[in-house]
């Protein structure tokens, strides 16, 4: 995956969890909040009809309050169906009802996610007083493409660890000979030969493994080994995989089985390298980051002064935390000058007064912080890399440095 594209998708997994975390907030009065999963392969036309079917059925609900809600809910997502002629790739999610908002009040809410972190499964349809997030919250803590390969002298297995799921996707068993020679053989003749054998199978074995990594190789997290130690070792060191796949490997481990239950006991084996691997490349901005402040000072950190190098251009990297919970106030005074001001998402401001002129703020915009500092970094052309807090020195940019850092192209003092 291009440096480009994984800020897009950091930036599309944020807002994912940005609307989440909204939707996890909302509760309804009664049964009355709808949640509609579509996969990729399924007809409008279809979720159409099971739409228009559940208005019809919602005329048996007791309540009239529910009853109407459902309903208008359904008339909402109906409408936005008109919008889509297909799924997108990864499918559809639908979030509509009338939410509690106190005091006996409610107001509606529909929200549609398009092309969801990993493809939606199966179709679903869902009424409660909850909306249900599961499905979504799973494919968030389902991340990651990791290739596998197990493998002994007799046989073989290739396939995949999306997330947290394990397909196994070919298998090959091989001709190699037992170790016990034929009579007649001279057993130097045998010993070529089972050589010859074993040498055939590990490119067979190759083979099925770049047919199916090498188109995905961008996307590709990694690639994990497992077999018999002189076996894995043999088919490492002997180049046999593609030269872009067998630099994706991060490790080789000891397993006993080389079928489907292969696949399972490697990930098992390797849960510590792929938890390492996730947070390698954040590992490498932070300690960069370290550097950068303690020695030629090209690195800058806090909300404000982020914010001003962004706008001069001298930001080479945006560094957030994926934890930031921020907002930015906007506020504007009478003679046009503006103060930021940067509080907890939801929280209001303490600023008053322009920091300019001291006249009494008239106009206040409130703004999610990393939308907001997106927006300036693309347009001058910066990267954006959002930091895990899973380790010391990510957990630093957040509780340290508010969350938001940056790596400077120049000094510029600030």
């Amino acid at each position: 995956m291009s440096d480009e594209d994984g800020a897009d998708a950091d930036r599309r997994e944020y807002e994912f969890r940005k609307v989440l975390e909204e939707l996890e907030g909302h509760r309804g009065t009664g049964t009355q909040l709808v949640s509609i999963y579509v996969p990729p392969d399924m007809q409008i036309s279809d979720v159409v009809d099971h739409v228009r079917q559940e208005q019809s059925e919602a005329s048996n609900i007791k309540s009239k309050d529910t009853r109407t809600n459902v309903r208008d809910a359904l008339a909402s997502i109906d409408a936005r169906l008109k919008y889509y002629d297909n799924p997108p790739e990864n499918g559809l999610v639908f979030f509509s009802g009338a939410v509690d908002t106190g005091g006996g009040q409610t107001q509606m809410v529909t929200e549609v996610l398009e092309n969801p972190p990993q493809p939606v499964q199966s179709f679903r349809y869902h009424c409660d007083s909850d909306f249900l997030l599961e499905p979504l919250e799973e494919m968030f803590t389902d991340s990651g493409l990791y290739g596998l390969v197990v493998l002994d002298r007799r046989e073989a297995t290739v396939g995949w660890l999306k997330g947290k799921r394990i397909e196994a996707i070919k298998n090959a068993t091989s001709l190699v000979p037992g170790k016990q020679r034929k009579g007649g053989q001279s057993a130097q003749r045998f010993h070529r030969l089972r050589l010859e054998a074993i040498d055939k199978f590990y490119k067979e074995v190759a083979e099925m493994a770049d047919e199916l990594f090498v188109p995905h190789r961008h996307d590709l997290d990694g690639v994990l080994v497992g077999g018999p130690s002189p076996t894995k070792d043999e088919f490492l060191d002997g180049d046999y995989l593609h030269h872009e796949i067998a630099d994706k490997v991060i490790g080789k481990f000891d397993v006993s089985y080389t079928d489907d239950s292969g696949l399972y006991e490697l990930v098992k084996k390797a849960e510590a390298a792929l938890s390492d691997a996730e947070l390698m490349e954040d590992k490498r901005y932070m300690d960069r980051f370290f550097k950068e402040l303690h020695g030629e000072k090209l690195a800058t950190y806090g909300f404000e002064a982020t914010r001003e190098n962004l706008i001069m251009g001298s930001v080479e990297t945006l560094l957030l935390s994926e934890d930031i919970r921020t907002d930015v106030l906007i506020h504007t005074c009478p003679e046009g000058h503006e103060t930021f001001e940067y509080v907890d998402r939801g929280k209001q401001g303490e600023v008053a007064t322009c920091e300019q002129c001291g006249e009494s703020i008239d106009q206040t915009e409130r703004e999610d912080v990393i939308d907001h500092l997106i927006e300036i970094a693309e347009q001058r052309g910066t990267e954006t890399v959002f930091i895990s807090s899973d380790f010391e020195r990510g957990e630093q940019l957040l509780n340290a440095f508010g969350g938001v850092a940056g790596l400077l192209r120049y000094s510029t003092g600030v």
